[in-house]
């Protein structure tokens, strides 16, 4: 969604592009800044100093938010026999196996996320092209393809984010609702830096996390205190 206009404008100016805000000062901010007639979605956008095109200094992950990311999350299961039962008993939207596969290649997308056993992978793999240019293609590192079935559910549907850095070396991640209460923001981005910082490479040299940005969906970027983030999730 674009953010402009003179709404915008009068809002950017309150911030000063050169100061890094406490984390407190900051979803402060944000929150005064609201002006949509939604409830927006804040997200972090988190600047790495890594370079992703290299296979080892890539920074890929998931954390499930303690508070959730006020989305609800459509989920689909690949299994069969005793583990679609217990896909089912969890919560997933849609449980299938090659029926469910063939109705994804004719067009079938009406869902957030999918997660598959491992046995199941020799016919959803057939659905790379379709599934991985959309992030929707379950994958063992971020916990989508385990016979741990009704865990992953349960996590996804309460809040489990993925994230993985893109070519300009930055993660953005959705880290709750503005209507969230400020702890539990706290609480969300908290545990999304524990998860980018136990996921640094061990290639990575110099300054790791460069810079860190908080925003709404139509506010200005906020500037964190990098040293204060990362002190909290030590």
């Amino acid at each position: 969604m674009p953010r402009h206009g003179k709404k915008f404008s009068a809002l950017k100016d309150k911030v000063d592009p050169f100061k890094s805000y406490p984390l407190d000062a900051a979803i402060d901010m944000i929150k005064e800044f609201s002006f949509a007639k939604f409830d927006e979605t804040v997200d972090l956008a988190i600047n790495l100093g890594v370079n992703p095109k290299y296979s080892d200094q890539m920074v890929r992950g998931a954390t499930v938010m303690p508070h959730g990311t006020g989305k609800t999350v459509r989920v689909i299961v690949f299994a069969k026999g005793d583990k679609a039962k217990e896909a089912e008993e969890a919560g997933a939207d849609i449980v299938g196996a090659e029926d469910l596969a063939e109705k994804i290649q004719g067009g079938f997308l009406d869902f957030d996320k999918a997660i598959a056993t491992p046995d199941s992978m020799k016919f959803v793999g057939k659905l790379g092209k379709i599934l991985g240019r959309r992030g929707l293609m379950p994958n063992p590192k971020v916990g989508t393809v385990t016979f741990d079935i009704a865990k992953a559910v349960k996590e996804t549907k309460s809040g489990k984010v993925e994230f993985r850095v893109e070519k300009e070396g930055i993660v953005h991640a959705p880290i709750g609702k503005l209507s969230f209460e400020k702890a539990s923001l706290v609480a969300n981005i908290t545990s999304l830096m524990e998860a980018i910082m136990k996921a640094k490479p061990a290639t990575a040299k110099g300054t790791y996390v460069k810079n860190i940005t908080v925003s709404s969906t139509m506010g200005p970027g906020v500037k964190l205190d990098v040293a204060e983030l990362t002190s909290l999730s030590a």
